[in-house]
């Protein structure tokens, strides 16, 4: 069992370790997008007790909202 923490916390580790390089050139709207579907997927999961249809469906609206935040000037 403790194998599969030790394995489970480094593939984390990892995981963010790749996904900050990824961030380093978005834009402003980018990354408010990113961090409204991250916001979204953990409310989305606390509001429907861990479903997966509840953590993908907070993502989805999150995103959007993060989208919609500050749009570009035209």
């Amino acid at each position: 069992m403790k194998n599969i923490k030790r394995i489970a916390a480094t593939a984390a580790v990892l995981a963010a370790t790749l996904g900050l390089s990824a961030c380093a050139n978005m834009s402003a709207q980018d990354k408010n997008t990113a961090v409204g579907a991250g916001v979204g997927a953990v409310a989305g999961s606390v509001l429907t007790g861990g479903s997966a249809v509840g953590t993908v469906g907070g993502a989805a609206v999150g995103g959007v909202i993060g989208n919609q935040v500050q749009k570009p000037p035209r």
